[in-house]
């Protein structure tokens, strides 16, 4: 009998022992985000918001410098996490991208997921997608907090599938001039809300305006080496201008700049080379990366 009992003692120990391990190495591990975008709501509460319009062809998204400074939100929201990807949700017809979402495709940490587009430009099949993606990377402890960026009430179920396998789901809405543009059964089942106003969307939407004057011949496409040394050029000015203290602060954050640091660069660059990069993905990498190997040189 004591030698049973001495047996069932020894198993429990291991067991604990067990456990103390793999509780340790859970604690180890970061907590991982992911940001999901309607594109759909985006444009349209978005466009309202700064245009003034929900029609997509009557202004332009400089959809590049938008996600990097959701991804930079987040950073801030979620801080001791790391950013798993974001997933861009928009609609096309017969699912085949068009020339902008293409560019959105090949941004790093940048995943696109196209539903159907009607005859009536109504997004269809968006929703389940969402749900698909939010469910499973729940399920398989892929994410610990959602950060989406939606308005529908179809959503909800898609944050009811996350909750059940323990993620967070924190709704990102966009201002509304008047009135609100979520659905207030979705407010209520998420674990958090959050508005963004229009000073964050300002410098990521334009309404386009008629021409009125005699077209002028385009400027030249720069080289990518050129933009690349245009980059490390107003690097060693923003250095010398803030410090090291400042670059200390910013280099936990690479690949990605903070979206004021991200908008100022891009504005700078656009009056130095007299060529507009918004909607230049490559161009816009190659900036960056510029910005980004001068100063790593400094540290």
């Amino acid at each position: 009998m004591n030698d049973d009992l001495t047996a069932l003692s020894a198993r429990i120990d291991r067991t604990n022992e067990l456990l103390h391990r793999m509780l340790a190495e859970v604690a180890k591990t970061p907590s991982t985000h992911a940001i999901f975008v309607d594109a759909g709501y985006l444009y349209a509460a978005a466009g309202r918001l700064v245009a003034g319009t929900e029609d997509r062809r009557a202004f332009d998204l400089d959809a590049e410098g938008l996600i990097e400074a959701l991804i930079d939100k987040a950073r801030q929201i979620f801080a001791d996490s790391r950013l798993l990807r974001v997933y861009w949700y928009d609609g096309a017809r017969r699912r085949i991208h068009t020339t902008e979402q293409q560019c959105i495709a090949e941004l790093p940490d940048v995943k696109v997921r196209l539903g159907n587009l009607n005859a009536n430009n109504q997004q269809k099949g968006v929703d389940s997608l969402i749900r698909t993606d939010l469910e499973s990377l729940a399920r398989h402890r892929a994410i610990s907090d959602a950060a989406l960026l939606g308005g529908d009430e179809d959503l909800v179920s898609a944050v009811e599938a996350a909750q059940g396998y323990g993620a967070r789901v924190h709704l990102w809405g966009i201002e509304a001039p008047e009135g609100r543009n979520q659905a207030e059964p979705l407010l209520w089942e998420v674990d958090s809300q959050r508005t963004l106003d229009l000073d964050f969307f300002k410098p990521y939407v334009a309404r386009r305006t008629a021409a009125t004057f005699e077209p002028v011949a385009a400027a030249a496409r720069p080289a990518r080496e050129t933009v690349r040394f245009v980059g490390a050029q107003i690097a060693a000015k923003w250095l010398a201008a803030r410090g090291r203290e400042s670059l200390v602060e910013l280099l936990p954050g690479h690949p990605y700049l903070p979206g004021s640091v991200d908008q100022d660069l891009l504005v700078e660059a656009e009056g130095l080379l007299q060529y507009s990069l918004r909607g230049q993905a490559d161009l816009r990498r190659a900036l960056r990366d510029g910005f980004w190997e001068h100063l790593q040189t400094q540290y």
